[in-house]
């Protein structure tokens, strides 16, 4: 059985595993997405164990907390790689965090990076599964407007994604004869703070690139307040949702390429297999939890392609390197995947899947 580690024990206990640093976030603005995201890792290290490991050697996790500054994740994540104990590098967090790790460990080790990110940031090791703005927001962005929706606001985080997220976004409404009324950039925990002003802008659409809890935070703020913009959401997932406490307005969007609810063969079976490990009253699945079982699979997929976890030879055979997921069948090609993403339209506590884009 796989577990996580704590990385003191990791540097005290022999083993000849195959250790992977789980990067996600168990403290800060996006702490509620590190239960599932641990799960679902640890589901796919026990799948790899279950096979025969990684070069013929087991695997475990290595649990780091992406929630806390860039820097000091990467300090650690740094130091890890230099003593050995560590020998990739899985996580789902903020872009900052991501952009800082990467720097800090300059090819030594692959890292595979899950979550939706804003493009770019080609690295030897690094490999990105989560959708780009124009795959990810801009199919939304143009339903949307197509349906009257021609005044939006832009509201976000102040960091790497949320700033190239609106970028694109300002490029197409333009181009689409739509309207930026507004956009603004906030600190982690001021979001509800900005309500007044984007209700003030009336808008009829608002871009939210808010993660976690900022991101529920001002979403309950305006359905207390009663306000009726459609929102259009990049990191809404189940537990936001959830702890938004539901909504029935019709009008709140999440575009994501995976939702728990895909009907289809592969989303089934992995839904029952994560309720099997973790029981019916585990962390419910969604897009950020379920990208850590990718990223654990993409490493061992690409470890069995190469004979190595070195990088070089990892990337000499990433392009074609396939896994199968809850999203079906996922290819690398030039270090990333394209795969459909789903448009789901908050229905009381779940989405209802309104259109899917390939």
């Amino acid at each position: 059985m796989a577990a996580t580690v704590d990385p003191l024990e990791a540097r005290l206990l022999p083993s000849d595993a195959i250790r992977i640093a789980l990067v996600v976030p168990v403290s800060g603005v996006l702490g509620l997405m590190g239960p599932c995201a641990i799960n679902c890792a640890v589901l796919a290290a026990e799948e790899i164990n279950g096979r025969g490991g990684m070069l013929g050697r087991p695997v475990e996790l290595v649990l780091i907390d992406g929630g806390r500054p860039a820097p000091q994740v990467a300090d650690e994540v740094a130091a890890l790689v230099r003593s050995g104990t560590i020998s990739a590098v899985a996580g789902a967090h903020a872009s900052d965090v991501r952009v800082a790790v990467v720097a800090a460990i300059a090819g030594r080790v692959p890292f595979v990076y899950a979550p939706p990110y804003e493009g770019g940031g080609r690295a030897p090791g690094v490999y990105f599964l989560g959708e780009t703005p124009d795959r990810q927001l801009v199919p939304g962005i143009d339903r949307l407007t197509a349906s009257h929706a021609r005044r939006w606001y832009l509201l976000g985080n102040d960091y790497i994604w949320p700033r190239l997220v609106h970028a694109r976004a300002r490029g197409r409404l333009r181009a689409a004869g739509a309207t930026v009324v507004g956009e603004s950039l906030v600190a982690y925990g001021q979001a509800v703070h900005w309500l007044d002003r984007v209700a003030g802008a009336r808008p009829d659409a608002i871009l939210l690139t808010l993660i976690g809890s900022d991101l529920v935070a001002f979403n309950r703020a305006y359905a207390a307040a009663g306000l009726s913009a459609v929102r259009l959401c990049g990191a809404l997932e189940e537990h936001g949702l959830l702890g938004i406490g539901g909504d029935v307005t019709g009008g709140l969007y999440a575009s994501m390429g995976y939702f728990r609810n895909l009907p289809t063969e592969a989303g089934q079976g992995f839904a029952e297999r994560y309720a099997a490990r973790f029981g019916a009253d585990a962390p419910l699945l969604n897009a950020h939890g379920h990208g850590c079982y990718e990223a654990v699979a993409m490493l061992a997929a690409l470890c069995a392609r190469a004979g190595s976890l070195a990088v070089p030879a990892l990337d000499a055979v990433a392009d074609g390197t396939t896994i199968t997921s809850a999203r079906g069948t996922l290819t690398l090609l030039d270090h990333q995947v394209r795969h459909p993403v789903h448009l789901g339209r908050a229905d009381g506590l779940d989405f209802f899947l309104e259109k899917s884009f390939q």
